[in-house]
């Protein structure tokens, strides 16, 4: 086989066009034309960066004797695990998996005051023949209960660590196409994950709207913590629309990145570790605030804050990532 049929045959493995070869050899199309079509031979660094590139020998290209594909195995780490495209499928649709748990986790939690709030606005409203104690009581036992729900939903996590090990904590190679395929996924995928994530910002933002015209025209704390339920519903669905989509975006970049590097993700990893351990210390932290006090009327607030908070921590994670693309 002839150096034209071999760079031929290597660059279509790739999935790669004439145009994006001669882009990672810094010359034109019409350069890699001529060679393919055996009307020009490559010089000697041209031919040491093909092999490169390609993760082949010298000799392999330059011996026509050589028939078969010949990777230089010399130019690898031993410790380096090979990519294939259905592991890198895998990857991707496990680490979906993981930001469900991860999104059903954080919205319980969030969402763990709801029954709180409602339960306190029927009191205040003497609906449903509920005192202030027995509100108090259910819902504190609903904030238990779902928190108790999130928390086990986080604890899944760690069932998936094992199966991505290989992308996000070792060095480890593509195998022939596996980097053009995602490339172009990313790509095709960029738009939706900006589109989501403007969205969801934009929940963050107008989550405030309703409690704050509640408190502006209407009078009452049942309305207050009837707003505050709104509040909290917007924000989850803000987290709902981030957190799935944020999830397969930083996979997309882990199996791109520098495939001789050790891969971490931290983006999600971050927002994992911060989901587990942030909301139920909120819940902790009111729970022993209100029957410290026993002034449901005011430790309500650490909510919307926390919330908030949450998200804006977030967002803070992904402009931080973003630096590091």
């Amino acid at each position: 086989m002839i150096l034209a049929d071999k760079i031929i045959k290597l660059r279509k493995q790739l999935a790669w066009s004439q145009e994006e070869l001669a882009e990672k050899l810094g010359i034109s199309r019409q350069s890699v034309s001529k060679w393919e079509s055996a009307n020009s031979i490559p010089d000697l660094n041209r031919i040491i960066k093909l092999a490169e590139i390609f993760d082949v020998t010298t000799d392999f290209l330059l011996k026509d004797e050589y028939e078969t594909f010949e990777p230089n195995s010399e130019s690898k780490e031993s410790n380096t695990v090979q990519i294939s495209m259905e592991q890198a499928l895998k990857y991707v649709e496990q680490k979906m998996e993981v930001a469900h748990l991860v999104t059903k986790g954080v919205m319980l939690s969030l969402c763990s005051v709801i029954p709180l709030f409602f339960f306190l606005a029927m009191a205040e409203t003497n609906r449903m023949n509920l005192t202030d104690d027995m509100a108090a009581g259910f819902g504190i036992l609903g904030i238990l209960l779902m928190v108790s729900l999130a928390v086990s939903f986080f604890i899944k996590i760690n069932q998936y660590e094992n199966d991505i090990t290989a992308i996000e904590k070792a060095p480890f190679e593509l195998a022939y196409g596996v980097h053009s395929v995602f490339q172009d996924k990313l790509e095709k995928f960029r738009p939706r994950y900006n589109f989501r994530l403007s969205l969801a910002i934009f929940l963050f933002i107008v989550s405030f709207v309703p409690l704050m015209f509640s408190t502006m025209f209407f009078e009452g704390s049942d309305v207050t913590l009837m707003m505050l339920i709104v509040l909290m519903l917007i924000i989850a669905a803000g987290l709902y629309i981030l957190l799935p989509v944020s999830a397969t975006f930083e996979a997309y970049n882990n199996i791109l990145k520098d495939h001789t590097e050790t891969v971490k993700s931290k983006r999600v990893k971050r927002a994992e570790k911060l989901a587990a351990f942030y909301w139920p210390l909120l819940t902790a932290i009111f729970l022993g605030w209100s029957l410290w006090t026993m002034n449901w009327g005011t430790t309500w607030i650490i909510w919307p804050v926390g919330g908030v908070l949450f998200a804006a921590l977030v967002g803070l994670m992904e402009l931080l990532d973003k630096e590091d693309l």
